[in-house]
């Protein structure tokens, strides 16, 4: 894959009449044109298919600039675009007897090209290749990536044609004059353009691209996907001043392989069908051109479920305590695996934090024997989700008591509880500190008050209670208490 099309075959003037229909690809057709040429084989290609032409004493000058008017008329002829009817964009150098004036009226009116800011167009202006990446894009209707983070030093952050460059740069159309600049004012000359005319027809069609509207969509919604090293898939908008509307989704392969690609979309009025869409989507090379296919799939993967100590770090130098064993069983009791798989997290600054795969739906729980002796339950809640290839999970670290420390200089004088709340939990303080020990009895929710709570000298802070909640999980209660507590500073 080159540079791209419009970058590419500017100046090949079409106003040439030489033709070259007849000549093969392989070909030398201009004198100026040697094989030894990087863009020979293009040239020759695009000569051969009349898309572009010489000059009238047989040269093809390759290391001419293309002009603007030139290239539109060019990207017109390759995109078969008609122009029997088109309106006049009422550029003020461009007249109905401008021989490009028809390919410039109808890519304007497609929104591909614009002039400048005084009502101009520059016909005659040399296109940069700024200019060139943006127009291809735009023209070919190929994939706009969004991410402008690709290292050229010289594109800045605000320049209009970043994405564009940047999708040239993915599509791999380009690796810029170096590796970290792509000289976007200079001008693209006659033998690149050619080349990058027949890359962006390679390009073109490898790429699989999926419209909203054959979905009866107005847009697409939520788009993602699965092994990204086999395919690259970017969402964009079908007319080019609205870039934000998801309306097509491109599938652009990188290798051979098998992903999933997962979709949802607004639908249209009236309509009762699904709106989402589940696909695998194979990717292969046949006889050395990409091939993408798709089937639609109710399929569920396994899906990774993280367990660990909450709020646990794992400390510098300090020794990772991990599982011993996991064993899973159904929350009415029914043992589902005595011995269950798992990996440490991904995530090497969490203590005691291990993997388990689900590949269920239902309400668990996973009973954990660390190393260090400790045994912690936790509840997990699965479900099916219809529109994602993995299960919804939520995860809680069951606490048979709770502990709920305040600190040791806080003012908090007595503590209340409310009638009825000894049948929810039984609540002790330690003697003379902030510390409450919370033992569940039932389901149910309680404020513990500190109606005497003042601000400690020194500090700002107001302590005004510790909120309980019991909750059933499975056979077992879980308890969960958090302090209510504001910064006094606010009210000054």
């Amino acid at each position: 894959m080159k540079h791209k099309l419009f970058s590419v075959c500017g100046a090949m003037l079409l106003a040439c009449s030489m033709s070259v229909t007849s000549m093969a690809a392989n070909t030398q057709v201009f004198p100026d044109v040697p094989p030894s040429k990087h863009f020979a084989e293009a040239v020759n290609e695009l000569a051969a298919r009349n898309v572009i032409g010489g000059y009238t004493d047989g040269t093809f000058r390759p290391g001419d600039s293309i002009t603007r008017g030139q290239a539109a008329a060019i990207i017109v002829k390759m995109t078969k675009l008609d122009t029997s009817k088109v309106k006049d964009p009422k550029f003020k150098d461009v007249s109905t007897a401008n021989g490009s004036f028809e390919a410039i009226a109808v890519l304007a009116e497609k929104g591909v090209i614009n002039g400048y800011g005084d009502g101009r167009f520059g016909p005659n202006d040399s296109i940069t290749r700024a200019q060139m990446a943006s127009i291809i894009i735009k023209a070919f209707e190929l994939p706009l990536y969004r991410d402008p983070d690709y290292g050229f030093k010289d594109v800045a952050y605000k320049n209009g044609h970043r994405d564009g460059i940047y999708s040239l740069y993915q599509l791999g159309l380009t690796t810029g004059t170096s590796p970290e600049t792509y000289s976007p004012n200079a001008p693209i000359t006659r033998g690149q353009a050619a080349k990058l005319l027949k890359a962006s027809e390679e390009v073109k069609t490898g790429i699989l691209t999926l419209h909203a509207k054959d979905y009866k969509w107005k847009r697409f919604n939520d788009v993602s996907k699965t092994n990204s090293d086999v395919f690259d898939i970017v969402a964009d908008s079908e007319l080019p001043s609205q870039v934000n509307l998801q309306t097509r989704i491109h599938i652009v392969p990188k290798k051979e392989g098998t992903g999933t690609l997962t979709f949802s979309g607004a639908s249209q009025e009236n309509s009762s069908d699904k709106n989402y869409r589940k696909m695998n989507v194979h990717v292969a090379l046949v006889n050395g051109e990409w091939a993408i296919s798709f089937d639609e799939t109710d399929e569920i993967f396994s899906t990774p479920v993280q367990l660990w100590k909450q709020y646990e770090q794992l400390e510098q130098n300090e020794r990772f305590i991990g599982a011993s064993s996991i064993t899973l069983a159904t929350a009415d009791g029914k043992m589902v695996n005595e011995n269950v798989e798992f990996t440490r997290c991904d995530n090497l600054t969490l203590q005691s934090c291990n993997v388990i795969q689900m590949d269920q739906a239902g309400e668990f729980i996973a009973t954990v024997t660390y190393t260090d002796g400790e045994e912690i339950r936790y509840h997990i809640l699965s479900s099916e989700q219809d529109d994602k290839f993995h299960y919804q999970t939520y995860i809680t670290q069951i606490k048979p008591d709770e502990v709920v420390t305040i600190w040791e200089g806080a003012l908090l004088g007595k503590h209340v509880l409310p009638k009825g709340s000894e049948q929810i939990a039984t609540v002790t303080r330690d003697p003379g500190s902030n510390v409450f020990r919370i033992t569940p009895k039932k389901p149910g929710e309680f404020f513990i008050d500190f109606p005497d709570s003042k601000v400690a000298p020194g500090s700002h802070r107001i302590y005004y209670g510790i909120t309980v909640k019991v909750s059933q999980l499975g056979p077992y209660l879980h308890v969960s208490a958090m302090s209510s507590e504001e910064d006094d500073m606010v009210f000054d």
